[in-house]
């Protein structure tokens, strides 16, 4: 073998095996099952099936109708949704269909800003900003981290946007979709919840249930929350399934990686099997971590309300240092987590943020419950304030032997193993 190609599969190893000893708590991450990695290296992974299912323009796509019909049955089943569309190889990508879908270029938009929490595709330099919308952000309650239903609605009515965005990064508690929609009817206006980071709680029934308080469309992420492969999902109301569709092939997607559409149909097997049980102890699990973190002295925001409601949880820790030092200094200690912006903070120094933002889904799916949340708070606690990171790291090595399988899942096997002959 080349010396190069060694080089690469040397660093792979040495991925899995950083993730392997640490505490994974990037709130946009998970792991798949072994079944679903097998898939995930299939042959499907090489060709292509332009089209939809029983219309394609390739030969040879009978096998892979199977799989992509049954993906869509699958998902119908989970979200009760009217029509589903699995080809989004991203986030961002369906919402970019999305927006062609249902908006004109330079028509208006009603999104979060991302100072915050939403995400960048709403926002004017991304998926909006291709389709050159306008885009007015919602208005914002930063010490409930909430979008002031009131103050929105009025909002609605009085600039008649054509399309209402929900949905965020920093997403800790439900957004006020039943809330806009009589407005939303009143000027004619779309609803579009973005749930890239709370599908796998909408799945297992802990979070609110968007297409049934009044959204139209619901995008997702397939890999944060909802535990399967990368890739994206549109779940819609039947009257503009065309229009998504379109938008997605041929408007925004050539070949849609079928590889990871047979890894989400068993994904979504498992979240119809477990989901519910998963999603309750993702969120259990925030909770506790938030409030362990919380007697431990650091500053979780919202603890006036819980603190969260979803599978994130969120530190200030201006006063130990920016969280881009201390997100490298919690990496020191093999705790992988992520550097967050706060509504309070300059954005002209989003480079250095106040916050860091914590997920509970990845620990959970390898079999952490509360208990294990207090033994990862005092660990937490000792990085930030005691700056104690070359002790923190041995315990945790030591502590992740326990918890290497996935959980969740109906093969129970070695979630970081990488077996290269």
């Amino acid at each position: 073998m080349k010396q190069e190609i060694e080089e690469i599969i040397n660093a792979v190893k040495a991925h899995h095996d950083l993730f392997k000893y640490s505490l994974p708590m990037i709130a946009s991450e998970n792991i798949t099952s072994g079944t679903v990695r097998t898939l995930l290296s299939s042959d499907l992974s090489h060709r292509y099936a332009e089209g939809t299912v029983g219309h394609r323009y390739y030969q040879g796509c009978d096998h892979i109708d199977v799989i992509e019909g049954k993906a869509i049955s699958y998902a119908k089943k989970l979200f009760d949704a009217e029509h589903v569309n699995v080809q989004p190889i991203s986030g961002v990508n369906a919402n970019i269909a999305a927006f062609f879908a249902l908006t004109e270029p330079y028509e208006l938009i009603i999104a979060l800003s991302v100072p915050h929490g939403g995400h960048i595709s709403h926002a004017r330099y991304s998926a909006a900003g291709i389709r050159k919308l306008h885009v007015e952000n919602h208005p914002f309650n930063s010490k409930e981290m909430s979008i002031d239903a009131d103050k929105m609605v009025r909002m609605i009515r009085k600039i008649e946007p054509k399309l209402i965005v929900f949905g965020a990064s920093l997403f800790l508690f439900p957004h006020p979709v039943s809330e806009a929609r009589e407005a939303a009817d009143e000027v004619g206006a779309k609803i579009v919840y973005d749930a890239a980071h709370v599908l796998g709680l909408i799945a297992g029934k802990q979070f609110q249930d968007p297409l049934k308080e009044g959204a139209d469309v619901m995008t997702g992420s397939t890999h944060k929350t909802f535990p399967g492969p990368q890739g994206a999902i549109i779940l819609c109301k039947s009257d503009i399934a065309h229009k998504i569709d379109h938008a997605v092939f041929p408007g925004t997607v050539s070949n849609h990686h079928l590889h990871h559409v047979a890894g989400l149909a068993v994904s979504l097997v498992e979240m119809i099997e477990f989901g519910k049980d998963y999603a309750k102890q993702t969120v259990s699990n925030a909770k506790e971590l938030a409030s362990m973190l919380y007697e431990l002295g650091l500053n979780v925001i919202c603890e006036e309300k819980g603190f969260t409601e979803s599978h994130q949880v969120v530190l200030d820790v201006s006063e130990h240092g920016s969280g881009s030092n201390v997100a490298k200094e919690l990496e020191q200690a093999n705790i992988i987590a992520n550097k967050n912006l706060l509504p309070w903070d300059d954005v002209d120094y989003s480079d250095y943020p106040s916050g860091i933002r914590l997920g509970t889904q990845e620990l959970t799916r390898i079999g952490m419950r509360k208990s294990e949340m207090v033994e990862i708070a005092d660990l937490i606690k000792r990085v930030i304030v005691d700056k104690d990171m070359d002790r923190v790291k041995t315990e945790v090595i030591s502590f992740r032997k326990e918890y290497q399988d996935a959980h969740y899942c109906f093969d129970g096997t070695k979630a970081y193993e990488f077996n290269y002959r």
